[in-house]
């Protein structure tokens, strides 16, 4: 792949671990809760995320956890505490949200050839997650005004923040297929699909027969060797 210039993250699944953020905000609004005489459970919490998901998948992330956590405060009859408690809760899921291991050491290799890029449905700004200064340019669909993934619209302002250059020589790098990797092909843009538990082949059993990334990944670590085809 050595066409490739430009080589652009999502986020939240791909550089950011989001369990142990998700988990420490979750805790801290069970805590926060207790201490205003309210009975709320990690498991009350979890339940209703899953379900503002469910039905809400495709919006902005902070705005269907916001949706989520209104729901846990109707369990208690406190509604009306939701911009307090959003405020606790992404005070320490950002603060707790962190790259994996092997994301610095990648990022610093392809830094050397490639420009970086950083673009996302998400609300993860990577100054608050410990990727402060890594990249050329960063897009957050909700603060830019994007249409976010899968839009066509998103990918195009992916294409333009790399400095317009030819759809081919952008390389997106992404966890989801529906979000990341089948748009940004329609877009005409390389794929490389990040699946930590992946099974040994490029095609989605899930997705349609022809449907393939350009890279199957199972650790940002191999990405730097993979596109220099070794």
């Amino acid at each position: 792949m050595n066409r490739i210039r430009a080589v652009v993250f999502d986020a939240d699944g791909t550089l950011l671990d989001l369990l142990p953020g998700i988990r420490g905000a979750e805790s801290a609004v069970v805590a926060h809760a207790a201490a205003l005489g309210l009975a709320l459970s990690a498991a009350d919490l979890a339940a209703d995320a899953r379900a503002e998901w469910a039905v809400r998948h495709g919006e902005p992330p902070w705005q269907i956890r916001r949706h989520a956590l209104r729901r846990s405060l109707e369990r208690v009859g406190r509604a009306d505490l939701l911009d307090e408690v959003t405020d606790v809760y992404f005070a320490h899921r950002l603060r707790l949200t962190r790259p994996y291991p092997e994301v610095p050491g990648a990022l610093a290799a392809l830094r050397e050839r490639y420009v970086l890029g950083y673009a996302t449905n998400g609300n993860s700004r990577a100054y608050r997650c410990g990727l402060a200064d890594q990249f050329g340019f960063e897009l957050y669909a909700h603060i830019n005004g994007l249409p976010p993934k899968p839009s066509p619209a998103f990918f195009a302002a992916v294409l333009a923040a790399a400095g317009g250059p030819d759809p081919a020589s952008v390389l997106y790098v992404g966890d989801e297929w529906a979000y990341d990797i089948a748009p940004a092909r329609d877009a005409g843009l390389r794929t490389a699909w990040l699946r930590r538990t992946a099974p040994a082949s490029v095609a989605d059993p899930a997705a349609p027969p022809e449907a393939a990334a350009d890279l199957l990944l199972t650790s940002l670590a191999e990405l730097p060797a993979a596109l220099r085809g070794g």
